[in-house]
């Protein structure tokens, strides 16, 4: 029987001491059909693993409602058959820049606080989702044939919280549900965090993106025993809306590798291939010392500046990389799978049709409610997408200064039809003030919930309240409209499209809105890769085929959005855009994409 342990002196395969060159690639942020290729390439550049998250509130958006699990089972069966071993971190958080940490809105909506303790009513729905999603892992670990060597308990808890009742009991779960293959905690290298988030008897790994001596360092006071294992080598990072992007120097990434494995310990460099953030799944976070400061939405693209990069390429990185690696391999390492093809030339998509938003919600929304004050996001069970708050202000009045109290995040006002301004956190009162009676509409959105610190599992919408002068308004009517309402098939047939000259036609209510169109790829051999762009563009979604590329933004970094080349066909290709804010030209552009990157300036500070 093949077997994978952890003793004093490292990681063994069937007692044969083994390194592990493992890379993250998380299955939810590459195209299924993509798996291969991918896979492929973590092979080539000399890794034997593979590592993935699972996030829960993709698979459970809605308590009850667990969709394609199989997913995970389908993508380890994928890792096997490219002769690779994996990690998997089922969480139940497990942060990675992804919307809410990966926890359902439900969840947290319904626990706030008591998320990652020992609660047992919180515990109960943990239970009850790992019974469900672990015997994918179970039924495909190494002593069973499969590819699963090692599984985590958690995710970087240290960095949240101290509960040790809380940890034990998921790691006594995961041995409850049948994982028989070593467990293990993974955190920052401080005292603090590996004091917090160690589990008595699992393998205690550490995360960062250099000063690998100093960090093993701080691990063997805590561990004096046992393989050694950078479980996240951060090699690049992500970016936020409205910020420089952050790259790292190729040459200065492969040194920090190669000190960590100089050091004798096995890796997991995250991010092997970042992937994209499709269908409005990015995270965000605080900042400030405490995380509890500016919100910093993340980005579409999870490029994070990997050595393969979003399009599938081999980059720079990826061949120092490379080089590093084979003087550790057993063997010549494989030869590198032929490059994904692009789009072969530019395509113009024109959008001949429209529908307002208020058109849109009316076909694709959930019912509206009433209720004294405004409820958030997650009282209405909306997860990605925005909500339209109604109130009235009441009259005869004079003109006062109109505002929302705890807005979270962004929303676009209109009073009697006419808009008056774009409300954030930082600015929640309209900049000219408001006469009763008049009728006031909010277009919130969300721009993602945060994923790390103590703000985890904030809510969303209008958290406090619609304020007139200092006084509230009561009375509130909202509706949600959910991203994934576009999902179903054939939803937008129930959408009233008109030309989309209506939109010029309908003063401030055109600027936004459900824009369609469509462009054709001739012939098989013009397919690939594309990338999208939306020129003068502000804030929105857009889909190709029904499938969601994501968000875009002219707060930039990011400019041009991924499209597969799996969700393009040859001929007729349909293209929707949904404008939140401020409609651009009437078409969108597809091309080839971003270019592979080489040299990279700039110096990551994780």
């Amino acid at each position: 029987m093949t077997d994978f342990t952890v003793d004093d002196e490292g990681f063994r395969f069937d007692g044969k001491p083994v390194r592990l060159l493992s890379g993250a690639l998380h299955y939810f942020r590459v195209h299924e059909e993509q798996w291969g290729h991918r896979l492929a390439m973590l092979a080539a550049m000399g890794l034997n693993c593979v590592e993935t998250y699972v996030p829960w509130n993709l698979h459970e958006p809605r308590e009850g409602e667990v969709r394609d699990v199989g997913a995970l089972g389908r993508f380890l069966d994928a890792v096997e058959r490219a002769g690779l071993w994996a990690i998997v971190r089922p969480g139940p958080y497990i942060c990675a820049e992804w919307e809410n940490g990966g926890l359902p809105v439900w969840v947290t909506g319904r626990f706030g606080r008591r998320v990652r303790t020992r609660d047992a009513e919180y515990r109960a729905v943990v239970e009850r989702w790992f019974r469900e999603l672990l015997p994918q892992v179970v039924e495909r670990q190494v002593v069973r044939g499969g590819p699963v060597i090692l599984v985590q308990a958690e995710n970087e808890y240290g960095s949240f919280g101290s509960d040790a009742v809380y940890l034990e009991w998921l790691a006594g779960l995961l041995r409850e549900c049948g994982v028989t293959v070593p467990l293990f905690t993974s955190d920052g290298p401080e005292d603090h965090m590996l004091t917090g988030g160690s589990v008595p008897g699992l393998l205690a790994t550490a995360n960062f993106g250099s000063g690998a001596r100093e960090g093993f360092a701080v691990l063997r006071r805590h561990q004096p025993k046992g393989p050694l294992m950078c479980m996240e080598f951060w090699c690049g990072w992500f970016d936020h809306w409205g910020a420089e992007p952050v790259l790292r120097d190729a040459e200065a990434a492969a040194g920090a590798l190669r000190e960590i494995l100089e050091c004798g310990a096995s890796v997991n460099i995250y991010m092997a291939h970042g992937g994209t953030n499709f269908a409005g799944w990015a995270g965000a976070n605080r900042g400030g010392p405490l995380q509890d400061g500016e919100f910093q939405p993340t980005v579409t693209s999870y490029d994070y500046d990997a050595p393969v990069d979003e399009y599938g390429r081999a980059t720079e990185k990826f061949h120092l990389f490379r080089k590093v690696l084979q003087e550790y391999a057993e063997g010549p390492l494989p030869a590198l799978p032929p490059e994904p093809r692009g789009l072969a030339g530019p395509v113009r998509a024109e959008l001949t049709g429209w529908a307002g938003l208020g058109d849109v919600t009316e076909a694709l929304g959930d019912p509206e409610t009433g209720s004294g004050v405004p409820p958030t996001f997650e009282e209405l069970g909306v997860d990605r997408g925005l909500v339209r708050y109604r109130v009235a202000v009441p009259g005869p009045r004079q003109a006062y200064p109109l505002g929302a109290s705890g807005l979270r995040d962004r929303a676009v006002v209109y009073v009697d039809g006419v808009r008056a301004g774009v409300l954030t956190e930082e600015s929640g009162t309209l900049p000219e003030p408001v006469a009763g009676p008049a009728e006031v509409e909010l277009w919130a959105e969300s721009l993602g919930r945060v994923n790390y610190g103590p703000r985890l599992g904030e809510p969303k919408g209008v958290t406090g309240g619609v304020l007139h002068e200092r006084q509230y308004l009561h009375g509130v009517r909202a509706r949600g409209l959910r991203l994934d309402a576009f999902e179903a098939p054939g939803a937008v047939a129930t959408v009233p499209f008109g030309p989309v000259e209506a939109a010029a036609g309908a003063g401030d209510a055109g600027r936004t809105g459900l824009f369609r169109g469509a462009f054709s790829v001739e012939g098989a051999a013009g397919l690939g890769h594309a990338g999208l762009e939306l020129p003068g563009w502000t804030r929105g979604f857009v889909w190709v085929n029904g499938f969601c590329l994501g968000r875009y933004w002219s707060a930039g970094p990011q400019r041009i959005l991924y499209v597969p080349g799996p969700v393009l066909r040859e001929g007729v290709n349909e293209v929707w855009v949904l404008e939140l804010e401020d409609a651009g030209e009437p078409w969108v552009e597809l091309g080839p994409g971003a270019p592979v990157r080489t040299g990279t300036p700039g110096v990551v500070q994780p």
